[in-house]
């Protein structure tokens, strides 16, 4: 594991830190086959957050809430990004990919121009925790071929940024740093922080991202707004966001250049038109979506 020294304060006067811009309490639901599951983007009062379409957590030691898992189901237009905090997940698609998520491991899924795919436990007791995001696609990207790459925890780059803070780098960069994930498409960033004590943290950010953080653990504040466990904060960028944790806090941050394009979505579609909604339903319905 790598030390990177945080920065506390601004080094310019000039810098311009990120304000919260909405709060977004997770909404209980469920999912697959009655998952029960926490729905934070993706609920009425928060649609999506270009190009973010949906944040669910899930999370429980009650076998019963997660064990009928997500059986065959198809996707078609955007990315899954799935990544386990707790326990095991299991995955199979239509093209002949296999795998399996563990602690700490994730799996990104390119849906492309048809997938079908189920997700599934592979235990019977003890606690599954993690998150499913959904990527969209721009149109030219839509029809793309579909791919699966599954990553292990143990390649998931983690680095210091304190004495008793890190961050784990899913996707995108973090000071030059890569993360596990590379994407050509679209290149969010994607990062699990880690804050053992009280303390305060500047994120370096790119101002013509959409984003925001998601605390599942803990607290924060950022510029004077609060923001609890369950909580996700959408984010006004600028040039950097300062974050001051309370101990023992936990948060994903995620964000990505707006694709500023139409989205029609039915279900598990994510299209341009109501015609190519359709015409999905069509290839699904007659065997050819994969």
């Amino acid at each position: 594991m790598t030390n990177v020294k945080a920065s506390h304060s601004p080094t310019s006067s000039e810098k311009k830190y990120g304000v919260v811009t909405q709060i977004v309490q997770g909404m209980a639901s469920s999912d697959g086959a009655g998952v029960k599951l926490k729905r934070v983007l993706g609920q009425p009062i928060l649609k999506r957050l270009d190009p973010f379409l949906m944040l669910d957590e899930f999370g429980s030691e009650q076998a019963e809430d997660y064990l009928a898992g997500f059986p065959q189901h198809p996707h078609r237009g955007f990315q899954t990004v799935t990544y386990m905090l707790n326990g095991k997940m299991g995955h199979k698609d239509s093209v002949g990919n296999e795998g399996l998520i563990e602690d700490g491991g994730l799996q990104w899924m390119n849906a492309g121009k048809g997938i079908i795919h189920e997700e599934m436990p592979k235990q019977t007791e003890g606690k599954m925790r993690g998150f499913q995001l959904w990527v969209n696609l721009p149109s030219s990207e839509k029809m793309s071929e579909p791919g699966y790459h599954d990553i292990a925890s143990a390649n998931v780059p983690e680095l210091m940024i304190s004495d008793t803070a890190k961050i784990r780098i899913l996707a995108g960069e973090f000071k030059g740093s890569p993360g596990a994930v590379k994407t050509q498409a679209v290149k969010p960033q994607f990062f699990d922080f880690h804050f053992d004590q009280e303390q305060s943290f500047e994120l370096p950010t790119i101002s013509s991202h959409n984003g925001f953080v998601y605390v599942y653990e803990g607290e924060i504040n950022i510029e004077g707004k609060s923001v609890k466990k369950g909580q996700l904060a959408v984010i006004r960028f600028t040039d950097a966001l300062l974050i001051k944790s309370a101990k023992a806090t936990k948060l994903i941050f995620v964000s990505g250049e707006p694709i500023n394009e139409p989205v029609v979505q039915y279900g598990p579609f994510v299209m341009n038109s109501q015609d190519e909604i359709n015409q999905a339903l069509k290839d699904y319905q007659m065997g050819v979506l994969a």
